[in-house]
């Protein structure tokens, strides 16, 4: 078991690159952080939980807009469209189980 002290993890760049915090055949949990308008595009995935730690956003799942907040969770079924936009700086977990 690793500890992972995720505000030492948090970092911004100019283009979005997720952090992947641990990765394994089946799964793995890459930690988001979005400046204002930056942004995932949707996409088909496995299975998908997203916990927002910070921040503001809009959560595309298949056709629905979300908005999530801190402490919002949103679960992506398998093979849903899925991305996420930042409406402010947005620091969120994804955890994708294939």
């Amino acid at each position: 078991m690793n500890l992972i002290k995720l505000q030492e993890k948090v970092q911004f760049n100019e283009q979005f690159r997720p952090q992947i915090l641990c990765a394994a055949p089946d799964a793995k949990a890459p930690l988001i952080c979005l400046e204002l308008g930056q942004e995932i595009p949707a996409h088909p995935s496995g299975t998908g939980i997203f916990y927002v730690l910070e921040g503001k956003g809009i959560m595309y799942l298949d056709d629905e807009e979300i908005s999530v907040t801190k402490g919002s969770v949103v679960v992506a079924p398998e093979g849903s469209k899925r991305g996420i936009k930042g409406v402010e700086r947005l620091v969120a977990v994804a955890v994708h189980v294939s």
